[in-house]
């Protein structure tokens, strides 16, 4: 698949946990659980989002968001997939990845974005959605590299990224800190 393509037929992906499914409206009143869940807000990844915390307490503004997500979707900026439980069909929050072209060393390198209600910002299910990444997004989107933010705060997804290849960035990531990397294989 090259990166063109999974914008034509977006992929469900299935691990042993959780399954990831391009966003829809319909997810709207589940996803709102995660994004009004003030515990998650801190583990967003809000950087360079001209200020949108991803705090959404109404279901119009969820919709809203939802909306501008598939916007994104049908003009390339990226794909936000619904991380749903496969044992209990449950919507539980949302990520996103996308191939960053700008004119610095991070040039056509993947960023993950991972959104989870705090309940389930857990080691397990983050491993099972970076095995997922891990397996599919390099070549999905045609990238050498993929960055993720971890505050420090994230114990249970720092783990998860160190226990998946993720290592320190160790310096800022445009003027932003708590980036992880892993490189392809």
């Amino acid at each position: 698949m090259t990166s063109k393509n999974i914008y034509t037929d977006c992929p469900i992906y299935k691990g042993s946990l959780i399954s990831l499914r391009h966003t829809k409206l319909e997810d709207t009143e589940n996803l709102l659980k995660c994004y009004s869940d003030e515990k998650s807000v801190p583990f967003f990844n809000s950087d360079n989002c001209n200020g949108d915390n991803f705090h959404y307490t109404t279901k119009e503004r969820m919709r809203q968001a939802i909306e501008f997500w598939n916007y994104s979707y049908i003009h390339k900026y990226f794909v936000r997939w619904t991380i749903i439980l496969n044992d209990t069909n449950e919507k539980i929050g949302t990520i996103e990845m996308f191939h960053r072209i700008a004119d610095d060393e991070f040039n056509h390198y993947g960023v993950l974005r991972i959104d989870l209600r705090s309940d389930y910002e857990t080691d397990s299910i983050i491993s099972d959605i970076l095995q997922i990444a891990n397996e599919n997004f390099f070549h999905a989107f045609d990238v050498k590299a993929i960055l993720t933010k971890a505050i420090p705060d994230a114990s249970e997804r720092i783990s998860a990224l160190t226990n998946q290849g993720y290592a320190p960035l160790g310096k800022n990531f445009m003027i932003y800190d708590d980036y992880f990397i892993i490189t392809q294989k």
